[in-house]
């Protein structure tokens, strides 16, 4: 069949939004007409680069937060059916290997070992494909900014029908990876102080994530005014510009001891930045590091004393430490219930046709979140 998808033809070049081929779905596969795909800053990394030889090769489809309905399922699916609303997780989970049964399906061996490919997991070879023939790649194996797209059933997560998909589609990656930053990967406890640091899509979720676990205080660290004051909906209690002028005020957020858990979820992760917001940590806190990084960085500037004389914590965290099958429907389940808010991460919503307006109000701070809806 044919349908129209955002292709990435080259690096720092606007989406290009154009009519390519789609093959039928083979065994272990789903077609999904799409419904909604957020704009996650991950997929401006591909523009830029950052993650050069950790993502596939171009020309390649972009998007991973998405949601729609299954038309088509290949030979052997058994858990789908033509009809059902899913949610795509960004990192398919196998449910064989060893992560997956040790419960860390975040860390899918079968899903980190195909993603630089770019390609279905099955047999390697591509499904999607431009006009002339040429094989297309997806990020995270999944490509969501494409009316239609054909992946994995390691991929879909079941929902509710009646549940939003324009809002659901943000649980398959900004959604659970900030929420689960505070609650698993920082285990924020109920009168912690804690620093998010980058008040985005992730940060917003991770704001929300340290408010329920029942934290003291949660400070938004933005140089966006914008974002800023948005924090302040999700469940912040202070926000600050910058690092430096969190740390001159730590007096009035934590009464002068410093945070006992520092989530770093700005667009780009920078190791001077991580360097200098490892100063607001109290004594034993632990920092998460969410954001991704450059492939190319190879240092942070972390004093390494500071691990054993006040006994500080690094650790990193994929998809917030979280299990697809597990969190996407039981935030839905808490979104239902008004206890977490997705309407406001949902700054505006665009057509397939105005991807390049979107991530240009992604990179001017505009947006907490864009959407594109398909028709």
């Amino acid at each position: 069949m044919r349908t129209r998808a955002a292709i990435l033809h080259e690096r720092n070049a606007p989406w290009s939004v154009e009519e390519i081929e789609l093959d039928p779905p083979r065994a272990g596969e789903v077609l999904v007409k799409m419904a909604a795909s957020g704009m996650c800053h991950s997929d401006e990394h591909l523009v830029t680069g950052d993650l050069e030889g950790a993502t596939p090769p171009l020309p390649i489809i972009g998007g991973h937060e998405g949601a729609g309905v299954v038309l088509e399922v290949g030979e052997g699916v058994r858990g789908l059916a033509p009809g059902d609303h899913v949610v795509f997780g960004f990192i398919p989970a196998c449910g064989r290997c060893d992560s997956c049964v040790q419960g860390h399906s975040n860390l899918c061996d079968v899903g980190g070992e195909s993603f630089p490919a770019g390609t279905q997991i099955t047999d390697g070879t591509a499904r999607h494909h431009l006009l002339d023939g040429t094989d297309l790649t997806l990020m995270c194996l999944l490509g969501t900014f494409a009316e239609h797209t054909v992946v994995n059933e390691s991929s879909c997560v079941k929902i509710e029908p009646d549940w939003p998909l324009d809002k659901a589609c943000l649980l398959g990656c900004g959604v659970v990876t900030g929420w689960g930053s505070a609650v698993y990967a920082a285990d924020v406890k109920p009168g912690e102080y804690v620093a998010v640091v980058g008040a985005g899509g992730i940060g917003a979720n991770a704001i929300q994530g340290a408010k329920m676990a029942g934290a003291r205080a949660v400070v938004a660290i933005d140089p966006v005014e914008f974002k800023r004051e948005k924090a302040m909906a999700f469940g912040a209690t202070h926000t600050y510009a910058s690092i430096a002028e969190a740390l001159e005020n730590m007096g009035e957020s934590t009464w002068g001891r410093g945070f006992d858990k520092v989530i770093m979820t700005a667009g780009v992760g920078n190791g001077d930045v991580l360097g200098e917001a490892f100063w607001l940590g109290a004594k034993k806190s632990r920092t998460v590091v969410t954001n991704i990084h450059p492939v190319a960085e190879q240092s942070i500037a972390i004093p390494g004393s500071f691990l054993t004389l006040f006994e500080k914590e690094l650790v990193g965290s994929l998809f917030g430490s979280g299990n697809i099958r597990r969190d996407i429907p039981r935030l839905m389940e808490l979104y239902t219930q008004g206890q977490l808010n997705l309407d406001d991460l949902v700054t505006r919503t665009y057509s397939l046709d105005q991807i390049n307006e979107g991530y240009d109000a992604m990179r001017n701070g505009e947006n907490i979140r864009g959407v594109i809806v398909f028709d």
